[in-house]
C-alpha cells in the first residue's frame, strides 16, 4: 500500500478534493470528504494513508493537478486532461475511462455512443457503469456523457454540478 496526498480547493461548484500520490491522480471530485473519494479507489491502488498538502512543488504531480483545476475555472478547459490518472479496473472499463479523456470540452457523448467509441456498441450499461465507477471526476470527465434522450442522466455529485460543467464548456 502507498501513500497519498490530498488538496481541497473552493470553486465555483463547491469544495472539490484530489487525491494523488507521486504518480498520478488517484481519485478527484466535489467533496471534502477525503475518505469517501479514498473509498472509491481499487483496493489495489488505495492508499494505506492519505496526508493533507502541505506545501506542493512544481512539477508535483498534486501540485500539478491543483493548478489544472483552477486553470479549467479560469477557462482552460482542456488543462485537466493534461494531468495523469491511474485507476484500476476490469480491461473494458480501464480503456473507457482512456476514451472518455478524448471528449473534448464542449463535446457531450449519449451513453450509446461512448459505448461505440469504446469498442463495444452493444455494451451502453457497461459504458454507463464506467462512469458510475469513475473515480477521478473532471480528469476523466463522465459528466460530458449524457442519456440518450439528452438528459443529465446521473453525476455522483449532482445535476446540478454536472449541469455547471457543461454550461462552463459549452460557452467554448
Amino acid at each position: 500500500m502507498t501513500t497519498a496526498r490530498s488538496a481541497t480547493l473552493t470553486t465555483p461548484d463547491g469544495k472539490f478534493t484530489i487525491v494523488a500520490d507521486d504518480d498520478a491522480v488517484l481519485a478527484s471530485g466535489w467533496t471534502d470528504d477525503v475518505a469517501s473519494l479514498v473509498a472509491l479507489v481499487h483496493p489495489t491502488l488505495r492508499p494505506a494513508s492519505v496526508s493533507p498538502d502541505g506545501a506542493a512543488s512544481r512539477g508535483d504531480v498534486l501540485a500539478d493537478a491543483v493548478a489544472a483545476v483552477e486553470a479549467y475555472y479560469a477557462g482552460d478547459l482542456d488543462a485537466p486532461g493534461k494531468v495523469p490518472v491511474r485507476q484500476r479496473s476490469g480491461e473494458f472499463r480501464q480503456h473507457a475511462w482512456d476514451v472518455l479523456r478524448d471528449v473534448a470540452p464542449g463535446d457531450v457523448v449519449t451513453y450509446t455512443q461512448y459505448a461505440e467509441r469504446s469498442g463495444r456498441p452493444a455494451a451502453v450499461r457497461a459504458a454507463a457503469g464506467a462512469c458510475a465507477m469513475n473515480a477521478a471526476a473532471l480528469f476523466v470527465p463522465c459528466h460530458r456523457v449524457l442519456r440518450t434522450d439528452g438528459s443529465l442522466g446521473g453525476f455522483r455529485y449532482g445535476l446540478p454540478v454536472k449541469e455547471s460543467l457543461l454550461t462552463r464548456e459549452s460557452a467554448r
